[in-house]
């Protein structure tokens, strides 16, 4: 395997950084409703990431990486590969064009802030809380 395929390819698992991550998996079409309920209170980030893409891995990575753990955000994870019906449901029910990688923002149940590929940056938590 060369360089360019460490770089941009996956073996299709997560990464082991997910599980230690302060990440609530998103595998229920219910904890969408939860989650924009909970947006109520707080800012509520909704990763969406495909485990077989190399540039939606180093995303991840980047925003892991520059997270910084705050007590009023709540971060949920979906796997698109395991439960791409309920990406759809993301899509539809906050009415948000399906992207992958995609980080989507919610305040006050509606939708404040989404981005895709490089343009998703931790960062964006600090400035919308």
């Amino acid at each position: 395997m060369g360089l360019l395929d460490k770089l941009f390819k996956s073996d299709g698992g997560e990464t082991s950084k997910v599980t230690s991550f302060p990440w609530t998996k998103l595998t229920d079409k219910d904890q969408i409703t939860i989650a924009m309920e909970e947006s109520k209170d707080k800012l509520v980030g909704i990763f969406k990431h495909s485990t077989r893409c190399g540039i939606s891995n180093m995303v991840l990575r980047t925003f892991e990486r520059e997270y910084e753990e705050n007590e009023e955000v709540k971060l949920y994870f979906l796997d698109l590969i395991k439960d791409r019906e309920i990406s759809n449901a993301v899509a539809n029910e906050l009415s948000v064009h399906h992207e992958s990688p995609q980080f989507i923002v919610l305040r006050n149940e509606k939708v404040v802030h989404h981005a895709s590929h490089q343009d998703i940056d931790a960062s964006i938590l600090k400035e919308l809380d």
